[in-house]
């Protein structure tokens, strides 16, 4: 198996932006990309004819690449990738203490997420979906799986602020609710993917009755963001039982912050009475 300590990995916007992007490429395209990924500031040694080799394709190949994802060509790309400062060594303490390095690997992963957000999720996309979600008559959280956190989440902050909102755990309650959407309603589909069947149909469902759709998620394209009236793309990791699983749903909960932020000081006084009504139920319950 190849070691990989000796390559510096990219960091924060440029590989936020590359994983963002992953699923807008197929095959040879793909796989051109992650060696990017994986190779990171050691690019500044490889010519174009080395990432095709290492991706098993041709020169060609690796200069379409690069242009799906936004660079006149390889060279730009490879200029990009050196700027990215390449992260600190583990000390050869770490290297011998599994729960010290599991602890910087972790900490690490999180801070790459929340960089990575200032590349792939903008105000102007913040703002907008937070006007839907403030002005829907009712809203509809789905998700499934380890977006399950985020859902409950993002639900108990909507309904703080006086939003009426509904969050059905059981995946076929969640896609009645959402086909029962007014179209003055709106449903937030959380998924780091994009591609969950149960969410994207859910999503569908509400669209199809009028309603707005505002997809939380880890990739621009997907069928979740096709379906979607509003995405919000943020933690551009990819899906593993692993550290990036949980650096994308610390992604998806600061985006969340974000919305209720927004939604806050959008809602004013209306909100304000919400908050103080849920500060109360919360008294009631705290020793």
């Amino acid at each position: 198996m190849e070691d990989r300590s000796e390559f510096s990995p990219l960091e924060s916007h440029l590989a936020a932006h590359i994983r963002s992007r992953l699923g807008e490429l197929r095959g040879t395209e793909a796989r051109v990309a992650q060696v990017v990924l994986e190779r990171g500031g050691d690019l500044v040694n490889l010519s174009v004819s080395d990432v095709a080799e290492l991706a098993g394709t041709a020169s060609s190949s690796v200069v379409r690449a690069c242009q799906r994802l936004g660079f006149r060509g390889y060279q730009e790309l490879k200029i990009a990738a050196v700027r990215q400062a390449p992260p600190p060594a583990p000390s050869p303490a770490d290297r011998r203490d599994p729960a010290a390095r599991a602890l910087t690997d972790t900490v690490r992963a999180a801070r790459e997420a929340l960089d990575g957000m200032a590349t792939t999720l903008s105000a102007d996309d913040l703002r907008a979906a937070a006007e839907v979600l403030g002005a829907a008559t009712r809203v509809v959280v789905v998700g499934a799986g380890l977006s399950g956190a985020v859902v409950l989440d993002a639900a108990y902050r909507l309904r703080a602020l006086g939003i009426p909102v509904d969050a059905p755990a059981d995946p076929l309650t969640a896609q009645l609710a959402a086909a029962q959407l007014p179209p003055t309603g709106a449903c937030l589909a959380v998924s780091h993917t994009g591609a969950t069947q149960t969410v994207v149909d859910a999503a569908r469902r509400a669209r199809a009755t009028g309603a707005a759709v505002v997809a939380l998620t880890g990739y621009a394209r997907s069928p979740l963001t096709e379906t979607a009236t509003h995405t919000l793309v943020a933690g551009g990791q990819d899906l593993v039982f692993g550290l990036e699983t949980t650096a994308s749903r610390i992604a998806h909960l600061t985006a969340v912050d974000a919305l209720t932020a927004i939604l806050l000081a959008n809602r004013g006084e209306a909100a304000e009475r919400a908050l103080d009504l849920s500060a109360d139920v919360t008294a009631d319950h705290a020793y």
